[in-house]
């Protein structure tokens, strides 16, 4: 009666089965403390072990199945509990003057006349009731706590889900605000071409169709991988160097073992498109745009963007552009990621380099 754990009756395996739950392993176990108790009885009783065994073990099965037809049984008149608990009680006492009957040769009267009977039937009967009653006490409490951590990683699921869920309103929230930000500032650089006449307008205003032709789904994504990231900032520097061919130059480097990276839509090309409007543009002599991936001795990864425009200006308040990003890999990286700016490699010029931890490349590494 060790294992007297009832079947849940929501168990679609239990429905419509009384048996549900029974086997040999809980056969087994019940037959085994029966025959510690008839061993611990053994020198009060006259008879043999074996037949107090037999006795003791016919009380036992009959408390084990009580308890299990008890637990399946789909009623609403009791708790489930204590239905199992009344069975036991009530079966201890039944089971042992049935058995006890049967040994006196099917004479009922003859238990209670015979005072080594009757002494035999109490002791077997109270044996059963006692252990009976603890072990259902045990067996539902047991029954308790495996529900409680059901429910527990239940509701861990649900919660887990419903972050999930909110993550991903928040990056598409974010997706949101940066498509009219990315396409108004592109579309200004077509509309300075074209007020000042230059040749160049019409070529930019169809490098810039075929750019956002392949540009805009990928706005709709919310995971896309390092190495789509990278030609989308290569595909938006070309444009770029149409714009401005004397004064803009660029170079992009991605280790192969870096292209399966999941990274954020649209996050580089925010540095990129910083480093052109605030870097390059200004800078009466343009510079050059430098963007790049490597693999740190920590397993981390740095992901930069390097430009030799006319650099940081310290009291200038933080833009949307880099703010948005920010909030972007908190919310796909997780708080561990951030994002540095600096001055670039040769003193002059801006670098902003976006660090990811080792555990994050690990799980943010496309199979």
């Amino acid at each position: 009666m060790s294992s007297m754990t009832a079947t849940d009756p929501n168990n679609p395996q239990a429905d419509g089965r009384w048996w549900a739950g029974l086997g040999w392993r809980r056969v087994g176990t019940v037959l085994l403390l029966a025959t510690l108790v008839a061993a611990a009885l053994n020198p009060i009783f006259v008879s043999s072990f074996l037949n107090l065994w037999l006795r003791v073990a016919a009380v036992a099965l009959v408390l084990m199945l009580g308890f299990t037809l008890a637990g399946n049984w789909q009623q609403n008149m009791v708790p489930r509990w204590l239905a199992q608990t009344l069975a036991v009680a009530l079966l201890a006492p039944l089971g042992a003057f049935f058995v006890a009957t049967v040994a006196a040769g099917w004479n009922p009267a003859e238990v209670v006349r015979n005072e080594a009977r009757l002494t035999g039937f109490v002791l077997v009967a109270g044996s059963g009731l006692f252990l009976g009653l603890v072990l259902t006490l045990g067996a539902l409490v047991r029954e308790r706590e495996a529900q409680a951590r059901t429910q527990a990683l239940r509701f861990q699921l649900e919660r887990e889900t419903l972050e999930r869920q909110a993550l991903d309103t928040q990056l598409r929230l974010m997706h949101a605000q940066i498509e009219p930000h990315f396409l108004f500032n592109t579309l200004a650089n077509v509309q300075a071409l074209v007020e000042t006449g230059s040749p160049r307008a019409a070529p930019v205003l169809q490098s810039l169709i075929d750019y956002l032709r392949a540009a805009v789904p990928r706005l709709r994504e919310s995971r896309g991988t390092l190495e789509a990231e990278m030609a989308l900032v290569r595909a938006y520097l070309q444009l770029m160097e149409l714009r401005m061919p004397d004064r803009l130059g660029s170079a992009i480097r991605l280790p192969a073992s870096l292209a399966a990276l999941h990274f954020p839509p649209m996050a580089l090309l925010t540095l990129v498109e910083n480093a052109v409007r605030h870097g390059i543009d200004p800078s009466e002599s343009g510079g050059r745009i430098e963007v790049g991936a490597s693999a740190k001795d920590d397993g981390g990864v740095c992901i930069w963007v390097e430009d030799s425009g006319v650099g940081l200006d310290e009291t200038a308040p933080a833009g949307f552009g880099l703010t948005n990003l920010r909030e972007r890999l908190a919310a796909f990286y997780g708080p561990s990621a951030r994002l540095e700016l600096g001055t670039g490699a040769d003193g002059h010029g801006l670098r902003a380099e976006i660090h990811l931890p080792a555990a994050l490349v690990q799980s943010a590494t496309a199979p």
